[in-house]
């Protein structure tokens, strides 16, 4: 499993971070590259459903997979091949169609696969190697397209991820991943909707915002470097690639020994731990708009915004396992995966309108911080959990 993501995240990492770059290149405005991003997002939300709803009747995780590897490749190679508008929202329809189809799938796969074979392990420590494995990748594929920016060949990432998804194929034909044993359909042996959603849906709200972090890391922070802020000057494509980059890798060192610790604590000092970090960069990044030297403010931000990043996604993930009833988890997983895609969906719209309104992104981030302030107040809200299989000490 965690190979299939770590080769995954290589081919998407940059795909994801650097497509608004080259569509800046092909001198889109900021509001049409967000939009393009947006409607990927929409796209997914369906797929996500879908994808829960079948794993909840006992699909194989490896057939949502196996689809998303289809509908990505179809993407690059339109994104690849385009410089006008419409390609470009097509290319972007297949990629937000692809990653609806595979998060839920890849989520639920972790604990199946941890509670396999004669030594089962705690599920957030599986979390927590997926995500480091998901971070190494994202990060290594980011670098690559830094390299291939400076060379003056930066479409050359979606020929990367379509070698990569070609060799998810391979490996998912050779392992498939597991699946859920089928429950049965009888309204009375299912846990109703009313007793399981309303605990979830604190943890939701957190959600929603943390996960437009990552968002407006893909989309906004390379736009805001390339444009330029207040008083920071316009950055070379080249260097605000590998500025993202930057967050990445430190992502990559952090990831498991962070995952790790968290996995031993209340939820709650896990999430508010991310929420404070999210804070903290996105002031930075702020304040980086008004000064001349305001590229060692972004450089300073990308640290609280991996530590944010790394103590909030494995901690999350496994707290959605833990408060939904096996019979539904395919289903609380596609919930969970719709606030990246909502998140996704709104904050590149506004961030987009805020950066061609005005000549910096500073009052953007300012309001993403109070935002990430304001979120701590959802963190007390989180319920108490029952023991868990993976080690956290509950909410309290």
């Amino acid at each position: 499993m965690a190979l299939v993501r770590l080769v995954a995240s290589f081919g998407a990492g940059g795909v994801l971070y650097l497509t608004p770059i080259v569509f800046h290149q092909a001198s889109f405005s900021a509001q049409s590259v967000t939009q393009g991003l947006a409607l990927a997002a929409l796209a997914g939300t369906a797929g996500r459903f879908l994808s829960g709803m079948l794993l909840d009747r006992g699909l194989a995780c490896s057939i949502p997979v196996l689809l998303a590897a289809l509908a990505a490749l179809l993407g690059d190679l339109r994104l690849f091949g385009t410089a006008s508008f419409p390609g470009y929202v097509q290319g972007q329809l297949l990629i937000g169609i692809a990653a609806g189809l595979y998060w839920p799938a890849v989520e639920l796969a972790v604990p199946l696969g941890c509670r396999m074979g004669p030594a089962p392990i705690p599920t957030a420590r599986g979390y927590a190697l997926v995500r480091s494995a998901d971070a190494a990748g994202i990060a290594a594929g980011a670098l690559l397209g830094a390299l291939l920016a400076a060379a003056g060949h930066l479409r050359g990432i979606y020929l990367i991820d379509i070698i990569c998804l070609l060799l998810v194929v391979v490996l998912l034909l050779k392992q498939p991943l597991q699946r859920a044993s089928p429950t049965s359909f009888d309204p009375a042996d299912h846990t109703p909707w009313r007793q399981w959603l309303p605990p979830l849906l604190p943890l939701l709200a957190i959600s929603l915002l943390a996960t437009s972090l990552p968002a407006l890391m893909q989309s906004a922070l390379p736009l805001d470097l390339v444009r330029g802020g207040l008083e920071r000057a316009a950055m070379p494509e080249s260097l605000g690639a590998l500025l993202v980059g930057l967050q990445l890798g430190v992502l990559v060192l952090i990831q498991w020994p962070v995952g790790q610790a968290l996995a031993k604590r209340p939820i709650a000092q896990g999430l508010g731990l991310s929420l404070a970090c999210f804070a903290m960069g996105t002031v930075l990044l702020a304040f980086s708009a008004l000064s001349s030297q305001g590229l060692w403010l972004v450089l300073l931000a990308q640290l609280p915004l991996a530590l944010g990043a790394a103590a909030f996604l494995p901690i999350a993930t496994a707290a959605v396992i833990e408060l939904s009833p096996r019979e539904h988890q395919g289903l609380a997983m596609a919930l969970f995966s719709q606030c990246f895609a909502l998140s996704a969906l709104g904050a590149p719209l506004l961030a987009g309108l805020a950066l061609d309104a005005q000549r910096h992104a500073g009052g953007f981030w300012i309001g993403m911080t109070l935002l990430c302030l304001a979120g701590l107040n959802l963190v007390k809200r989180l319920r108490p959990r029952p023991a868990a299989d993976f080690g956290s000490k509950g909410v309290s």
